[in-house]
C-alpha cells in the first residue's frame, strides 16, 4: 500500500475527529491500526491528534515499525498507554476518543485514571470500520489474490479427501494448503462437517469419520496480504437422493437470487431478503438461521452485515460474502458461499470455484 494511502486514511479520520470535536484519538484495534498506518505486527497502538499522526510499539517491533509505519514512532520499554498519556498531557489534549467496542476495560481504566482532570474520555463506535467498508482498488487486488490463493488450496485439498478420513485430517490438510498457496494461514478456524454434523453452521472439527453416503461441508479462507477470503462449498461422498439435491438446488437459486440483488444503493437487509423469499418458495426459509452474508477485508468479518435489520446501504468497492444455508436436524447442512465486490452496475463474483455439488 502506498504511504500516501495511508496518509489519507488519517487526515479522514482527523476530519471525523473535528465533526466530533475531539482533541485526541486512541486506535487500540489491530486491524484499525494496520488500516491507517500499515503496521503488520501484534501490539502496537496509534494516537491521532488534529495536526499528526503518532504510533507506538514495543522494543521487539522497532525495526518492523520503522520500515511499515507511515507516521511518527514511539518506542514504548512499558506499557503503551503510559507513553500515549504523556504525549496526550503535552498537548493538553481535553477531549480524548477512544474505541468504546475494542479497547479492553484495563485499557479504559488505565486511561481515565491518569488523563489529567479537566480532560474526558469519549466512546466512538465503528468511525474507522465504516471507513473499511468500502476498498479501494489495491485492497480489492488484495481480496482477489487471497479468493484464488483459497480457491486453489481447495481443489489441492478435495483431492486428499478419502471415505475414513477425519474431519480433523482434512480440516489440517485444507490449513496447510492454504499455506502452500502464500497465505499467511487461515482467515479463521476451518470448519470442516460430514453428515448429519453439517447442519450445525459453525461445526469445529472432530475426530468423527467422513462417512460413505453423506454430505460434507468445507468453509474455508485464507488471509494474504493481510486481507481474508471466504469459501464454502458442498461435497458429498458417493451418490445423492433427491433429497439432497432437492435442497442443494433450493440453496443455489438463493444465493444467485442474492447474488443478483447486490448492486450499488440497494440495502443490505434488502439482498438477505432475496435469498429468504427464495428458501420461502420451497419452504424451507425457517430452516435458514443467519444472515444472508457480511462484509470481509483486514478482519473476515467486518461491516455491513447481510440481515434482516442491516439498512447499509451497498457502495461500489464494498466486498461481501453471499453465503445463505439450510440445516435440517437428522439430514445435514447445505451452504454455498461465495466472495463478491460491488461494482458500478452490480456486482462480481471473486471465489473461481464452481457451485455444483461435487461428488467423492
Amino acid at each position: 500500500m502506498r504511504d500516501n494511502a495511508f496518509e489519507a486514511r488519517q487526515e479522514k479520520l482527523r476530519e471525523k475527529m473535528r465533526d466530533g470535536k475531539l482533541d485526541a484519538f486512541v486506535v487500540s484495534s489491530a486491524a484499525n491500526v494496520r488500516y491507517l498506518v500499515g503496521f503488520t505486527g501484534s501490539n502496537g497502538m496509534l494516537l491521532a491528534l488534529p495536526n499528526r499522526t503518532v504510533f507506538f510499539t514495543d522494543p521487539r517491533y522497532q525495526f518492523q515499525a520503522a520500515q511499515e509505519v507511515s507516521c511518527a514512532v514511539r518506542v514504548a520499554t512499558g506499557p503503551l498507554l503510559a507513553r500515549i498519556i504523556s504525549v496526550l498531557r503535552r498537548a493538553k489534549s481535553r477531549r480524548v476518543g477512544f474505541e468504546s467496542s475494542r479497547m479492553s476495560f484495563e485499557g479504559y481504566q488505565f486511561l481515565k485514571e491518569n488523563l489529567p482532570m479537566r480532560a474526558s474520555l469519549e466512546p466512538v463506535a465503528g468511525w474507522i470500520e465504516q471507513f473499511r467498508m468500502v476498498k479501494s482498488a489495491d485492497e480489492i487486488a488484495c481480496i482477489r489474490r487471497s479468493v484464488e490463493a483459497n480457491s486453489k488450496a481447495f481443489e489441492e485439498a478435495v483431492k486428499r479427501i478419502r471415505p475414513g478420513m477425519r474431519e480433523t485430517d482434512l480440516a489440517a490438510e485444507v490449513d496447510y494448503r492454504v499455506r502452500g498457496q502464500g497465505a499467511e494461514g487461515p482467515a479463521f478456524e476451518t470448519i470442516v462437517a460430514s453428515g448429519e454434523r453439517s447442519a450445525l453452521p459453525h461445526a469445529r472439527p472432530t475426530s468423527a469419520a467422513l462417512r460413505s453416503n453423506a454430505l460434507l461441508l468445507v468453509d474455508m479462507g485464507a488471509t494474504l496480504d493481510g486481507y481474508a477470503s471466504d469459501m464454502t462449498r458442498m461435497l458429498f461422498l458417493g451418490r445423492p437422493g433427491a433429497r439432497v439435491k432437492q435442497v442443494y438446488n433450493a440453496v443455489l437459486e438463493a444465493q444467485l437470487a442474492a447474488i443478483d440483488a447486490v448492486r450499488p444503493g440497494r440495502t443490505a437487509h434488502a439482498v438477505d431478503r432475496a435469498a429468504r423469499q427464495t428458501l420461502a418458495g420451497f419452504g424451507l426459509d425457517r430452516a435458514f438461521m443467519h444472515s444472508t452474508g457480511h462484509g470481509l477485508g483486514l478482519e473476515i468479518h467486518e461491516p455491513p452485515r447481510l440481515g434482516r435489520k442491516d439498512k447499509t446501504k451497498l457502495e461500489k468497492g464494498m466486498t461481501v460474502t453471499i453465503e445463505p444455508g439450510i440445516y435440517l436436524q437428522g439430514f445435514g447442512g447445505i451452504r454455498i458461499e461465495d466472495t463478491v465486490v460491488v461494482t458500478a452496475n452490480g456486482c462480481e463474483v471473486l471465489t473461481p470455484t464452481a457451485k455444483e455439488l461435487r461428488t467423492i
